[in-house]
């Protein structure tokens, strides 16, 4: 079968609509449903426009997100039949191809989960992975799986003044397979000492379809489901998809001198050096037909020509970009991505003796201005590809 005609999610999903896999820690366990959608723009810039999306829970009495307190009661309460009461939050960002709206959306709220096996659910489930995250809001802000894993549905509805700004007042849109190395549920995890880790389950890439203001509109998404409960030291992330349905994304956790920054503004003469506690890249090559991992990753952060907009928290401040190169025995890939926007979500939660820990976490809607791609095949560069998307992410500070 052609990959780009799959029609079913592959993958284990048994873990997608379930927390608390791990023993919770008190102020470090952080559960959340995130999704990066990126639009077609037929009549805009190349890189098109953009959704952040997640549905969050902490363990923890209190943390201010961009400036507004939440103090999430408790752990999730979960029924006989596996079905979740949440205390979380919704938080979302939407880029229209020019100017970034943020908050699209940031709202707190209980959250209904469950797998389709619940009594509650509208149908007979397959137990295979089907199920959603709902908020108990008046607005239908709801994601989830169908039985059959044919397809993901996202429904949202902006905030008031995101939408009096300029924002779509509603998306419903539809997230279909792919091909097999995008569209398979990938899980990962790590147990460090003191029961601290990580689980993550992932969708590198889907397609889109759907309606934005009554607009039909296409594209493609990426998808994560996150436990992690431990200290989060700087990183970068950045994740690219092809039009040939290629995928390509880094990791870069790092020491900094920016594990001790206390604000969210953008650039400090402490953020240029870096020693890196792992690195890590995947490309899934769909010319070659094969997935190829990267245990060498370098990332070079400086400043572009590009800046921040009028709407944005620092007016005027320069916008990152990257310098990323990663090889194995049989590849080498180098690129330079540029930030066109930035939204950022800044965390602060009191630890230990009043005193106060801080996280600042960046996304960058992207531009690829150069790509050099060389194995035994030869070189490709960024002319033999129409159209690439991506985003990239810059954190600091430490949250515990």
């Amino acid at each position: 079968m052609d990959e780009r005609q799959m029609t079913v999610f592959q993958g284990d999903f048994s873990t997608m609509w379930r927390l608390g896999i791990r023993e919770p820690l008190w102020h470090m366990t952080w559960d959340w449903w995130w999704w990066l959608v990126m639009i077609d723009d037929p009549k805009g810039p190349e890189w098109g426009k953009q959704l952040m999306v997640l549905w969050s829970t902490k363990d923890n009495d209190r943390v201010e997100v961009n400036g507004t307190p939440w103090t999430p009661s408790g752990r999730p309460g979960v029924d006989e039949h596996g079905g979740m009461v949440i205390d979380g939050m919704v938080c979302a960002w939407w880029f229209d191809g020019h100017r970034m709206h943020e908050p699209y959306i940031k709202r707190t709220c209980d959250m209904i989960a469950m797998s389709d096996t619940h009594p509650a659910w509208p149908s007979s489930g397959l137990g295979e992975g089907g199920g959603a995250v709902v908020p108990l809001l008046p607005d239908d802000l709801s994601m989830g799986l169908t039985s059959g894993k044919d397809s993901f549905w996202l429904n949202l509805r902006g905030d008031k003044i995101a939408v009096e700004n300029g924002a779509p007042a509603s998306m419903a849109l539809n997230l279909t397979p792919w091909n097999t190395a995008m569209s398979t549920a990938r899980p990962s995890n790590a147990t460090y000492a003191a029961g601290m880790g990580y689980d993550i389950l992932r969708v590198h890439g889907t397609n889109v379809n759907g309606v934005i203001d009554g607009e039909e509109v296409t594209g493609t998404a990426y998808f994560q489901k996150v436990c992690v409960q431990a200290p989060s030291p700087p990183w970068y992330w950045g994740v690219l998809h092809f039009d040939d349905g290629s995928y390509l994304d880094w990791f870069l956790p790092h020491l900094s001198p920016t594990m001790t920054a206390r604000t969210p503004r953008p650039w400090k003469r402490r953020d240029i050096h870096h020693i890196g506690l792992s690195q890590g890249g995947l490309f899934h090559d769909a010319r070659h037909q094969r997935s190829e991992r990267f245990a060498r990753v370098k990332v070079e952060k400086r400043a572009s020509e590009r800046t921040e907009g009028a709407h944005g928290q620092h007016p005027g401040a320069p916008l990152p970009a990257f310098d990323v190169h990663m090889w194995n025995g049989r590849t080498s890939i180098k690129l330079t991505v540029e930030a066109v926007e930035r939204a950022h979500w800044h965390f602060d939660q009191p630890t230990r003796g009043g005193l106060w820990s801080h996280l600042t976490y960046n996304e960058y809607p992207l531009t690829l201005t150069r790509l050099e791609i060389v194995d035994e095949f030869g070189v490709r560069r960024r002319s033999e590809y129409g159209w690439v998307r991506g985003n990239a992410e810059h954190a600091w500070g430490v949250l515990h």
